[in-house]
């Protein structure tokens, strides 16, 4: 095996290493220091609540992966169109740039008793929840690619002629891409956060609603299985749109190595 084939595979089972090690850690701590289940249970107490409440969890945790996916749309949707719009025009930039921040910087979770009013509880404020959670990055990473588009661009376009919607297409949006794609892997993180806040607040499934069920009865083991059910939801979606950044977007990162 050459230099550069263990380097691959290093990098390849570094997480998996990683992750093992951190269990093992974990487990190790439990143990030596006896520490109660019901304060802060070990990976084999997490696994045996997984054995036990498993159907439970995949009901709770599809809904959570649906209120995630459909809010998630909608701030791709709406992030995309306002970034395009922010990111063209130095006048709606300067205008609505301010605005979003300051929506941005109010906590969302003061949003949910507004939303159960509007549409009570149940699905309809989770998916809200996520939406407003996650669209900010797709507007700014859109905005931000399409407002940093080099000048000499733009002057060698317009002397062949091109009109600013030629531009648009033929190079500003392509240009934005990676920023768009770096969006998406953001924002799909901050949706699961959005869902789980609403349902812990305001539903009667998903899966923050279990765990607010399960910390009730101080089953603690039940609770970190819903966490882990959600980080391996939140990986396996950021690594479908890392795999969609790379098959889209190969040729911004065409020949680097950032790892060695």
């Amino acid at each position: 095996m050459t230099l550069a084939q263990r380097k691959r595979l290093l990098m390849k089972a570094s997480p998996w290493l990683l992750l093992l090690f951190l269990g093992l850690f974990w487990e190790l701590v439990c143990f030596a220091f006896q520490i109660p289940d019901y304060l802060f249970p070990a990976p084999t107490d997490i696994w045996r609540s997984w054995l036990e409440y498993r159907p439970q969890i995949i009901e709770h945790a599809t809904q959570t992966l649906f209120t995630t996916v459909v809010g998630f749309a909608l701030a791709v949707v709406f992030g995309l169109v306002l970034g395009m719009l922010v990111g063209s025009s130095p006048v709606i930039y300067k205008a609505v740039y301010p605005l979003m921040v300051g929506f941005n910087s109010i906590p969302k979770v003061a949003f949910v008793p507004v939303l159960v009013v509007w549409f009570g509880i149940g699905t309809v404020p989770a998916i809200l929840t996520a939406f407003l959670i996650s669209f900010f990055p797709v507007v700014v990473n859109m905005a931000t690619g399409l407002a940093t588009l080099e000048p000499e661009l733009q002057d060698v376009m317009r002397s062949l002629g091109a009109s600013r919607i030629d531009i648009l297409k033929k190079v500003a949006l392509p240009r934005s891409m990676p920023y768009f794609f770096a969006s998406l892997k953001v924002a799909i993180t901050l949706a699961f956060v959005g869902s789980v806040i609403s349902e812990t607040v305001a539903s009667n499934v998903g899966i923050g609603y279990l765990m607010l069920s399960a910390s009730s009865t101080m089953d603690m083991g039940l609770v970190f299985a819903g966490l882990v059910v959600i980080g391996v939801m939140g990986v396996v979606m950021y690594e479908l749109f890392a795999l969609v950044e790379r098959r889209m977007t190969g040729w911004a990162t065409r020949g680097s190595d950032p790892a060695f």
